[in-house]
């Protein structure tokens, strides 16, 4: 990971974002001493849509029994 001193930081910033932006991550000290690091910006991912598969067929395996007691109430679950 490159190292920068906080005064090169400051005078060449878009340059230093511009890399950034091309997935670099880059080390920002202070007389040789890790101050910050500058990285991508992760985005958050897009929301989940909720009912994608609502209206669509569903089957339950004919082999599916319900959790037992103890492993329901460690869910929370009041047992309906």
């Amino acid at each position: 990971m490159p190292r920068v001193n906080v005064g090169e930081a400051k005078t060449h910033l878009c340059r230093l974002l511009r890399r950034v932006e091309a997935g670099e991550e880059i080390l920002i000290t202070r007389r040789d001493i890790p101050l910050a690091r500058l990285v991508p910006y992760a985005r958050p991912r897009a929301p989940r849509t909720l009912g994608l598969f609502d209206g669509q067929p569903f089957s339950m395996a004919v082999d599916f029994d319900e959790l037992p007691g103890d492993i329901a109430a460690a869910f929370g679950a009041d047992g309906r």
